[in-house]
C-alpha cells in the first residue's frame, strides 16, 4: 500500500512538472529560440560551424568605392565636433539619434524608383529543425517600402560598449538569418561599438556551416574614417540599387 502511494506521488509530482514547464514554454519538444539581442559566440559555435578569416582583402573592392565629399564634409566635422565628449556616455538612444541618424540619413538608403528603403527596429525570424533566431534588428536596407522583402544589408548595434554586449555574434546571427531566407551565399553588414565601426562579410560554405570577415576599426571621430565610413555605405547603396534593378537573387562581392 505504501507503495502504491509513494507512486502515485511520483506520477503527480513528474505531472506537475511537466505542467510548470509547458506554462514556462519548457515543453520537451520546443525547439530552443536564440535572441539575436542576447546570442553570444559560443551559442553560434555549438550550433553552427563557423569561422572567422583573417584575410581582409576580401574587402578590397568594398572600401576602394571613393566619391566627393565636399558637400559632406562639414556635416561631418560639426557632428564630430558636437559629440566627441559624449559620445561615451551616451545611451543607445542618444548614439542613434545624435550621430548615427544624419550619417544614415545622408546616405539616404531610400528610394522609391528602386523600391527599397532603411528599416528601424524590424522584426526577423529564422527557424530550422534544430532552432530559431528571433528578434528586433536595429537598422536594415531592404527591398520593399512598405513592408520589408528582400533584406540586404544590417548595422547592429547602437551600443556605448562591449560591456553592455557583444554586438558581433548579433550580427552574425541576423547576416545568417537573411542569408538563408534569402537562399543567398554572402551577404554585408556592420557593427558599431561606440565610435568604432566594423564592416562585416559572412559568406555560406555549406549546410549549417559559414566563415566571416570583419574589417579594420573605422573611429567615427576621426574625419578621415568618418568619411571613409560614409563612402563604405554608399557603395552598399549602390550595390543595392544594381541588385534590385537586375533582379539578381544574390549580392555580390
Amino acid at each position: 500500500m505504501t507503495n502504491e502511494i509513494e507512486l502515485k506521488l511520483l506520477n503527480e509530482i513528474e505531472a506537475l512538472k511537466q505542467e510548470i514547464k509547458t506554462i514556462k514554454g519548457e515543453t520537451e519538444d520546443q525547439k530552443p529560440t536564440y535572441q539575436y539581442s542576447k546570442i553570444r559566440d559560443s551559442d553560434l559555435e555549438n550550433l553552427l560551424d563557423i569561422e572567422r578569416n583573417l584575410d581582409k582583402s576580401i574587402f578590397k573592392p568594398w572600401f576602394a568605392y571613393s566619391v566627393s565629399l565636399d558637400d559632406v564634409e562639414p556635416l561631418f566635422i560639426n557632428l564630430i565636433q558636437e559629440n566627441e565628449s559624449l559620445i561615451d556616455s551616451y545611451s543607445e538612444e542618444d548614439l542613434k539619434v545624435n550621430f548615427l541618424v544624419p550619417i544614415l540619413n545622408k546616405v539616404h538608403f531610400k528610394s522609391f524608383e528602386n523600391n527599397i528603403r532603411d528599416f528601424y527596429e524590424l522584426p526577423l525570424k529564422y527557424e530550422t529543425d534544430d532552432f530559431i533566431f528571433s528578434g528586433t534588428t536595429d537598422f536594415v536596407v531592404s527591398s520593399g517600402l512598405v513592408k520589408s522583402k528582400t533584406p540586404y544589408f544590417f548595422i547592429q548595434e547602437f551600443k556605448r560598449s562591449e560591456e553592455y554586449g557583444n554586438p558581433r555574434p548579433q550580427l552574425l546571427a541576423e547576416l545568417i538569418s537573411a542569408v538563408e531566407l534569402n537562399q543567398w551565399q554572402i551577404i554585408k553588414g556592420a557593427y558599431i561599438i561606440g565610435a568604432m565601426w566594423h564592416f562585416v562579410i559572412l559568406e555560406k560554405l555549406g549546410k549549417n556551416q559559414y566563415q566571416y570577415f570583419v574589417s579594420q576599426n573605422f573611429d567615427s571621430m576621426r574625419l578621415d574614417d568618418l568619411t571613409a565610413i560614409y563612402n563604405h555605405l554608399l557603395f552598399v547603396k549602390t550595390e543595392i540599387i544594381a541588385l534590385q534593378s537586375k533582379n539578381h537573387v544574390s549580392p555580390v562581392n
